[in-house]
């Protein structure tokens, strides 16, 4: 398995986390983010994991301090359905009924523990389609 991910300022301490753990379970890890703590602008690691995530259709976990600005800068690309998530049943329902490509957690409101666990269920959960389908072909404007 292969996973995008990328960050900004905000999330050094939980990135690290979450390299840690993505590449003890075997888990190929493009990274996109930022090592610095000094201030850099989200959409500059965003826009490459979109890129890669719609390449190379593996999925993608961004992380800032909301999960704001990364969730609607991921949005803006066709084939992108980046989804907020804090728990892991709201992870869960992102990829079951959503078919979401791209977690997005908020490092300054969500536990290390949690996170993890909300990666954790979003990589193990598949897209139920059915009657979700015919919603997430509707998602998109054009």
């Amino acid at each position: 398995m292969k996973i995008h991910i990328g960050n900004d300022h905000a999330a050094g301490d939980l990135r690290r986390e979450l390299l840690s753990w993505l590449e003890s379970n075997g888990i190929e890890v493009i990274d996109h983010g930022t090592t610095e703590d000094s201030s850099v602008d989200y959409p500059d690691h965003v826009h490459p994991l979109a890129e890669g995530v719609l390449a190379d259709g593996a999925l993608g976990i961004l992380i800032c301090g909301s999960a704001n600005g990364v969730c609607m800068t991921a949005n803006k690309y066709p084939g992108i359905r980046a989804a907020i998530a804090w728990r892991p049943d709201i992870a869960g329902l992102a990829r079951m009924h959503n078919d979401a490509n791209v977690l997005c957690l908020p490092a300054r409101f969500i536990a290390i523990p949690d996170a993890l666990d909300c990666v954790r269920t979003f990589l193990e959960t598949s897209f139920e389609g059915g009657r979700h389908q015919r919603r997430v072909a509707k998602i998109p404007c054009a």
